[in-house]
């Protein structure tokens, strides 16, 4: 773990370097760009071709989506208990996005037109949820429920296939607790590709939402204009402001537990306004990962992407996580409460230490699709709005127009617009 110490003249310089997010893979953008003009050209038979190349499925279109008896066994694959706790997380998140919906509303302006906004679910999205090793159930539960509140009319997702053609039970409870049931077995960049454009067999959407590895976010990022997209989160990111006060147990566990994502490039930093406090944890992080089976793993993300910065101050504390903007931030700290009034680019804000990041991977209420990359500097998690769009409304009347009328004129003749200005002129003189 790199030691960086607030004092030092080049703090801010190395901090910086800390940050940078790691290179993607060399040929990701080429490759991506490759499966989505296959996917252009042939449809379906790109998507099958490209499946079996990618995870070693074979699948015919018409076995592209999940069958209604698909979900019949996975309904019995499932624990009653754990269906019980899916269920749970839902309402939590349920919850927490009904209070967050946006209403229709209406207002006279200054001429006495009447102005306002209109909202409206979007029509069709496409979710994708990760799977393979580590089948991201918490994906469906942060994305699919925020999708039904909003009211959109069709949701499909998209989840990689497993070795016998199948997709996690789990996910597949999941949906069917929040009763989507258009699934498709295809993952990766050839899914968004699909998703994107449309085939045959997967009707085009109008907007994509979830995360995934970095083919999957390129292939957001190319498609990005000819179809919405949520955000482009790339790896895990989480920054822990810790005092003496803390448990550096807990600590140190919260470190690990973000390190378990296990990509490589995850980005993990603890800010401390106490030395003994880093030594404590960096002393425990070999011993506490070695009750995992991955331990050897988990230490060397620790020690290519963690980053500990000792401050002075919780002033100090608050500038770093500012300028990193992290997509999780934990604050281990007296007066939690206090110092979470200034931050102000963090992803999520987790309070205290029984308030560990998990609580709001799984189940806390807000959705775990964040910001990362320090791009929560000008954007937000993912929220109800996301799954909706807006339009404005205006009605002027003659009298509410006639007192709109000189500003027109002035503006018009500003930009040499004439013909703008005389399309409400006419309208007062009477014109038919």
């Amino acid at each position: 773990m790199k030691v960086l110490s607030y004092d030092s003249k080049d703090f801010w310089k190395r901090l910086e370097a800390a940050c940078k997010p790691a290179a993607a893979a060399d040929g990701v953008t080429k490759a991506v760009a490759e499966v989505i003009a296959a996917v252009l050209r042939r449809g379906d038979a790109a998507v099958a071709e490209l499946t079996k190349k990618f995870d070693g499925v074979n699948l015919r279109p018409k076995n592209f989506s999940v069958s209604p008896e698909e979900f019949e066994a996975a309904r019995s694959q499932v624990s009653p208990a754990d269906r019980r706790q899916i269920a749970a997380a839902i309402n939590c998140v349920k919850k927490f996005h009904a209070r967050t919906k946006p209403k229709n509303w209406r207002a006279k302006n200054p001429h006495g037109a009447t102005v306002g906004e209109n909202f409206y679910p979007i029509r069709r999205v496409g979710i994708y949820v990760p799977g393979g090793t580590a089948p991201l159930v918490s994906t469906v539960v942060m994305t699919a429920t925020l999708a039904k509140l909003a009211g959109c009319d069709e949701i499909c997702v998209c989840t990689p296939p497993g070795a016998k053609a199948s997709v996690d039970a789990h996910i597949l409870c999941a949906l069917d607790l929040l009763g989507v049931r258009e699934v498709y077995k295809v993952g990766g960049a050839q899914a968004i590709a699909a998703m994107g454009i449309g085939t045959a067999s997967i009707p085009r959407v109008d907007k994509i939402f979830g995360p995934g590895n970095a083919f999957v976010i390129e292939a957001k990022r190319q498609l990005f204009g000819e179809v919405g997209c949520d955000l482009l989160p790339g790896p895990s990111e989480e920054l822990v402001v810790a005092d003496a006060s803390c448990n550096p147990r807990f600590v140190a566990a919260d470190l690990l537990s973000q390190a378990e994502h296990g990509s490589g490039r995850e980005k993990i930093y603890l800010v401390s306004l106490s030395k003994k406090l880093v030594d404590d944890v960096r002393e425990l992080l070999p011993k506490m990962a070695a009750e995992f089976p991955r331990a050897d793993k988990l230490m060397k993300i620790i020690e290519d992407g963690c980053c500990a910065a000792i401050v002075g101050n919780l002033e100090e504390a608050a500038k770093v996580a500012n300028f990193v903007a992290p997509e999780h931030m934990e604050l281990h700290v007296k007066n939690a409460e206090k110092l979470a009034e200034k931050i102000r680019t963090a992803g999520a804000i987790l309070c205290g230490g029984f308030t560990p990041t998990v609580l709001g991977d799984f189940t806390a209420g807000p959705s775990h699709t964040l910001p990362t990359g320090g791009t929560g500097r000008f954007s937000s998690g993912l929220q109800l709005s996301d799954f909706m769009r807006r339009s404005s409304f205006v009605k002027y009347d003659k009298a509410s127009a006639a007192r709109a009328m000189q500003t027109v004129a002035a503006f018009a003749a500003m930009e040499k617009l004439d013909a703008h200005s005389a399309s409400l002129a006419m309208r007062l003189k009477g014109e038919k």
